[in-house]
């Protein structure tokens, strides 16, 4: 029996486009022998993967000496949860949860820090302490003074795609063409970081995977992710436990499936899938197995082995 024909516009894999982002210290993070790993450090205690697991400072500071121990690239801290239905969290409280943690990680550890947040007193504050890398969930929609930030800082950004916000994202989202609404508003929003004066080379984009989308949405996006590199910038993709792949995971017609703790094999698919698509960065949860797929991908896709990559 002969193998199906391709779909068109799809590509068993990618080669990756050389995008080095720089951070404000003069480092260069390249993701020119393999993609860099992100290690989530939620310091919050309601969000949906591992709320409340590390919100004392010692935990904390554990964990993510350890991600790092595994091999993480940049460990990304966040104090406000954006699962769907999620409520914002107050500034002052979001920069109790995070800032003691920055300080110390600063302190301890050579890997880059990012702070997961939509607002810029914390981002500033973040920054200020040792942080190097914004990722905000909104794009620079939530704050406006947050575009300027980064701009006079020198700090890279994360723009990522969400239709609605974290609170109603999940009721009811829609798309004529899931891709090209996600790369049009993707567009939208690198014109507008960089009319505010942030470089070009300083973006990154995300395309959102769970936020404001369902699952043959998120499906679509992963199966054509090699279309954003029609935006020239570096990508990067979070599928890690998330709820798309408890529902495929799931048992049919249950309307359930693996909790988050249960997901890792779906998201080391993801992962595979992100990384032969040319992708830039992975946001997990679970360091060393996402270190061992890229790194076996990489390999697959370059046809050699990097013993140290």
């Amino acid at each position: 029996m002969d193998a199906p024909s391709p779909l068109p516009g799809d590509a068993p894999w990618v080669e990756r486009p050389e995008h080095p982002i720089a951070l404000p210290c003069g480092r260069v993070l390249s993701a020119a022998r393999r993609p860099l790993v992100m290690g989530i450090l939620n310091v919050t205690p309601d969000s949906f993967a591992d709320g409340g697991r590390f919100l004392g400072l010692a935990q904390a500071v554990e964990h993510a000496r350890a991600m790092c121990d595994e091999g993480a690239d940049i460990i990304d801290i966040g104090g406000e949860s954006t699962r769907p239905g999620s409520e914002a969290v107050p500034a002052d409280e979001e920069l109790r949860r995070v800032i003691p943690v920055i300080r110390e990680l600063a302190a301890q550890i050579a890997v880059p820090i990012s702070i997961d947040t939509q607002k810029a007193q914390v981002a500033a504050a973040a920054l200020e302490e040792g942080a190097q890398i914004i990722n905000d969930v909104s794009a620079l929609r939530t704050d406006p003074a947050m575009a300027p930030l980064a701009a006079r800082t020198g700090a890279p950004v994360v723009l990522m795609h969400m239709q609605g916000r974290p609170k109603t994202m999940q009721k009811e989202p829609a798309y004529g063409e899931v891709v090209g609404e996600v790369l049009a508003w993707l567009r939208e929003r690198v014109a507008h970081a960089v009319s505010a004066g942030i470089p070009l080379q300083k973006l990154v984009v995300d395309p959102g995977f769970g936020f404001g989308k369902r699952v043959e949405h998120n499906l679509e996006l992963l199966r054509r992710l090699h279309c954003l590199h029609a935006l020239g910038l570096p990508v990067m993709v979070g599928t890690s436990r998330k709820a798309m792949l408890g529902r495929i995971l799931g048992a049919p017609d249950s309307g359930s499936g693996p909790g988050p703790l249960d997901r890792l094999n779906g998201t080391l698919a993801t992962v595979a899938c992100a990384v032969m698509a040319g992708c830039h960065v992975v946001r997990v949860h679970d360091v060393r197995p996402a270190l061992e797929v890229v790194k076996v991908c990489e390999a697959v896709r370059r046809g050699i082995a990097y013993d140290n990559a």
